[in-house]
């Protein structure tokens, strides 16, 4: 089902946080410190000490510690907040000790912390131990996209529970948009849209042979990968191949809509945003009138990672990713073409990304979506649940968007709700595409494991973007695959039935292909004001931190609300473990009502972890203390 839309404008608003305190130590140790490389949004947690020659604390790990702790306890003396404790990890060639901190610290904490550790006699010079990654020509501001539709429709890219934590990865990595990858989309082609790059749409190709599904006048492939229409309503067509499940349809763009949600242009003030908007995509036409043959897709998938295909032009702009949104009944056999195009694509360097279907089945009885080596791709709509049409099973790697039809994602409803679809690039041509001088571009919301697999064939595309720009290697297809399914967003409620890992993160990918590890997120609570209500899937928790001030009472920290089971553990200073094992106090009690009261609480960050012993959901947290006289 597919709904258009003109979209209108609307307002951004952006938070900015306030600045904490500069540490009083600073006037006596600003010439020991080397506070240059802090960033104003950046946490730091990894500091480089160099000793003096001759003292202990430059020959053994354990002094240097000890003397860092007393040196951090001596500032948080000073400026009243409770300290972080440092730990030792290893001397450098170069002189340094290297410690890292119990917890991340904003930019003025670790100035204060520097300044603490500056303070010891011993100390020549403290520095952060930045992250380093290749130079950009520019660095953009971590701010929303001033597409007009992302915030209305886009709840895909950033929806806390449905969508794929994009703005994170704007905000951490900004600037990896995965420029330098090309994208093959093998489908129905693409058409000209001012919100899309097609600069490599004559390079692509069309692959369909027999002219009753090009709609060509005769037999075989041509140059392109522009999508001509496959409408059904109309002959031949009508009686050759629409029946009662597949009824009579104008052209579905289809290939349109799947480019449209990996690399539409972003940040252009028009339409809605892609999620890799520096990825070029490589248009392929490998579906028409009818659908498409085995053969034809076959040929494609080794074409498009650069194989040879004979009656055919070598690709000159070989595909690291393939992003096949389609798929027929029958299992990958052993000895079948399409499991050997796959295997050839893969043996290229080519990941492979292909839907899971929509048929409510198990994917293992569909090709592509049981081939060796594919990532394959469910559907969850803006509920976090998997989408009711979604095939399912074991071999399935992991999920994504791919929208819901109906109001909260249930699997019936009145009318559909186009809130809940994904958005992207459209033609308004019911058979043959418009142009856009005439009015062509337009935009739609389309649901299906379709959408949901250029989410994930774009987020592949950030993190090898990502690789090549910080000059690391860029992972083989089976390491994108296994760095994808690991590094995802939990259930916000267990799956009825098995749809992979978890919930695609954008953020996740790209920062374990750079080898970076993320902190914890964290929501900041205010003193008694509810938090958001979240739901978690059984074994999943959600972290929040409330700052005490020094003299206040009777901390009191609770839970209110919603259905389902959770535990609540509470730690002062670090987030308590997941088994609530480390936890300084806890509440267990069966339900979602759960409570801690601390009579005299110590100034500090108290860290508050929502422990889903079965899956919960619209439990809110609420903390609250009397302020100091």
């Amino acid at each position: 089902m597919i709904f258009k839309h003109f979209i209108t404008p609307c307002l951004l608003a952006v938070a900015v946080l306030g600045a904490l305190p500069v540490d009083a130590l600073a006037a006596s140790t600003d010439g020991k410190v080397d506070a240059s490389g802090l960033q104003a949004t950046g946490r730091y947690q990894r500091f480089i000490v160099r000793y003096r020659d001759g003292s202990t604390e430059r020959i053994r790990l354990d002094a240097a510690a000890q003397n860092a702790n007393a040196a951090l306890n001596r500032g948080a003396t000073a400026s009243r907040a409770l300290p972080a404790t440092a730990r030792t990890v290893r001397h450098m060639t170069a002189g340094g000790t290297v410690m890292t901190l119990s917890r991340p610290l904003d930019a003025n904490g670790a100035r204060a912390a520097m300044n603490a550790l500056a303070a010891d006699p011993a100390v020549l010079h403290v520095e952060p131990d930045l992250m380093m990654h290749a130079v950009r020509s520019s660095r953009a501001a971590a701010v929303a996209p001033d597409d007009p539709g992302y915030a209305e429709l886009q709840w895909d890219f950033g929806d806390p529970v449905g969508g794929i934590n994009l703005p994170a990865l704007w905000d951490t990595f900004a600037g990896v948009d995965g420029t330098g990858v090309t994208v093959a989309v093998i489908d129905t082609g693409i058409t000209a849209h001012d919100d899309l790059d097609t600069s490599l749409a004559d390079a692509g190709y069309d692959f369909i042979v027999d002219h009753m599904v090009s709609g060509r006048d005769t037999d075989g492939r041509v140059p392109g990968g522009w999508d001509i229409g496959d409408w059904t309503n109309g002959e031949p067509w009508q009686s050759a191949c629409t029946d009662g499940a597949n009824p009579p349809e104008q052209s579905t763009w289809h290939g349109t809509n799947v480019a449209g949600v990996i690399a539409e242009r972003t940040n252009n003030g028009m339409g809605t945003a892609g999620v890799a908007p520096g990825a070029k995509v490589l248009p392929i036409r490998a579906l028409g009138h009818c659908g498409g043959y085995t053969s034809d897709i076959a040929d494609a998938i080794v074409w498009a990672a650069g194989g040879h295909v004979d009656g055919v032009p070598d690709n000159t702009h070989p595909a690291t990713v393939i992003n096949m949104s389609l798929g027929g009944g029958g299992g990958c056999a052993s000895d079948g073409v399409t499991r050997d195009a796959i295997a050839s694509a893969m043996g290229n360097g080519a990941l492979v990304v292909v839907a899971a279907g929509n048929a409510d089945d198990d994917a293992a009885n569909y090709t592509p979506a049981s081939c060796p080596g594919v990532v394959t791709v469910a559907a969850t709509g803006i509920t976090g649940r998997r989408a009711f049409y979604s095939n399912f099973g074991n071999i399935v790697t992991l999920a994504a968007p791919g929208g819901g039809i109906y109001a909260n994602d249930a699997s019936t409803g009145a009318i559909a709700n186009p809130a809940g679809f994904i958005w992207a690039a459209y033609n308004t041509g019911t058979t043959s595409p418009v142009a856009v001088e005439d009015g062509g571009a337009t935009y739609a919301g389309m649901a299906g494991t379709s959408q949901a697999t250029p989410h994930v064939s774009a987020v592949a595309a950030l993190m090898i973007g990502a690789a090549i720009q910080a000059n690391r290697p860029v992972p083989t297809p089976a390491a994108l695959k296994n760095l994808l399914a690991a590094n995802t967003r939990p259930f916000s409620r267990t799956p009825d039935v098995a749809i992979g890992s978890g919930v695609l993160d954008a953020q996740a990918a790209v920062a374990a292909v750079l080898g970076v590890t993320l902190p914890p997120q964290v929501t900041p609570l205010v003193a008694n004001q509810l938090s958001a209500p979240s739901q978690r899937a059984a074994g999943g928790s959600v972290a929040f931190s409330i700052d005490v001030p020094a003299g206040a009472r009777n901390l009191v920290i609770r839970s209110v609300g919603g259905t389902g089971d959770a535990s609540l553990f509470v730690k002062v200073g670090s987030i308590p473990a997941a088994d609530g094992s480390d936890a300084d106090v806890r509440s267990v009690r069966p339900g979602t009502t759960e409570s801690v009261v601390i009579p005299t609480p110590v100034a500090g960050t108290y860290y508050v972890r929502l422990y889903a012993v079965q899956d919960f959901a619209n439990v809110s947290v609420m903390a609250s203390y009397v302020p100091p006289r």
